[in-house]
């Protein structure tokens, strides 16, 4: 009875198990951070949105519906919302896609965003104006030259 050379060989390198397994949990963490990570926070966010959900909102639903929220019932999981004049319709709160905020409110936040801009870029846009105002002379001048 002879032994085959693969039996013969014992032990071996006692990390080659976990070396093994190195890779695979490389590839799950780079998934968690690129893919289902990201996944909970646009979930989380939509949660969000929903609850803020109040009667007035525009919504758009995930069929491509816009509506305006008539009522929203706080133990149900149900809207209803005005897509046409005296058309109003029940909609699941899943559905709901976004909504669609007031210009009011959006303008408010964009002006404040647009006024810390303003500050941080002031003094370029001075310099800017300068080389305009310095450019447009020289550009008569060759205009003259050609005429």
């Amino acid at each position: 009875m002879l032994i085959s050379p693969a039996h013969a060989q014992a032990g071996g390198d006692p990390t080659g198990g976990l070396m093994s397994l190195l890779p695979l949990v490389l590839i799950f963490v780079v998934f968690y951070f690129i893919l289902i990570r990201p996944q909970q926070k646009k979930a989380k966010e939509h949660r969000r949105m929903l609850a803020e959900l109040k009667r007035g909102d525009r919504i758009v639903t995930g069929g491509g519906i816009v509506a305006t929220v008539i009522r929203v019932a706080p133990d149900s999981d149900e809207v209803i919302a005005e897509i046409a004049k005296d058309v109003r319709v029940k909609l699941v709160k899943g559905t709901i896609q976004t909504v669609i905020r007031e210009q009011g409110e959006v303008g408010q936040k964009a002006e404040a965003q647009k006024a810390e801009t303003r500050q941080d870029n002031e003094p370029r846009q001075k310099s800017d104006r300068a080389e305009r105002a310095e450019e447009k002379p020289a550009e008569e001048q060759v205009a003259h030259k050609q005429g």
